[in-house]
């Protein structure tokens, strides 16, 4: 959906431990302070992100990853005029996700990632969710994406 010359697309797809997918590209659009209850996994495919997470000021660089924890406060706003794309994908923090809580200390000390790996299976996750009838091949992808977060955050 176009506003102003921002573009966002979002849909829940009907793959176990994703509850949602989103792409958007933003220019001038600045979230305020929020939580989630879910996971945020995020890649940003031009531009950069600039956004807090716990009082602390992170961005998000071309090759990164970024893992945002359940229930702990951020916020983002493009780092440069240009704005930035992105990718995102929630994922349950009550279960069925591919990290429990156990993991939400480490992700708010170190919630840029940066590991190649992590981001190509990452965009194969995605690629695989733009699928409809590739929920087997998403779900297989996902765990994947789960095994590398576990090993980082480890």
């Amino acid at each position: 959906m176009p506003t102003g010359g921002e573009q966002i697309t979002a849909w829940r797809p009907r793959v176990p431990g994703v509850t949602e997918v989103f792409h958007a590209h933003f220019t001038r659009h600045a979230y305020p302070m929020h939580v989630h209850d879910t996971w945020t996994l995020l890649i940003v495919d031009e531009g950069a992100v600039r956004y807090d997470l716990e009082r602390h000021e992170h961005g998000t660089p071309l090759g990164t990853v970024s893992l945002l924890p359940p229930q702990v406060p951020h916020n983002g706003q493009a780092a440069t005029p240009e704005g930035f794309r992105k990718r995102v994908l929630y994922l349950d923090a009550a279960g069925e996700g591919p990290l429990d809580a156990s993991f939400i200390g480490a992700a708010v000390d170190r919630p840029d990632l940066v590991d190649p790996l992590l981001r190509r299976r990452i965009g194969q996750l995605h690629a695989a969710l733009g699928q409809p009838g590739d929920e087997l091949e998403a779900a297989a992808r996902l765990a994947l994406v789960g095994e590398r977060l576990r090993e980082r955050l480890r």
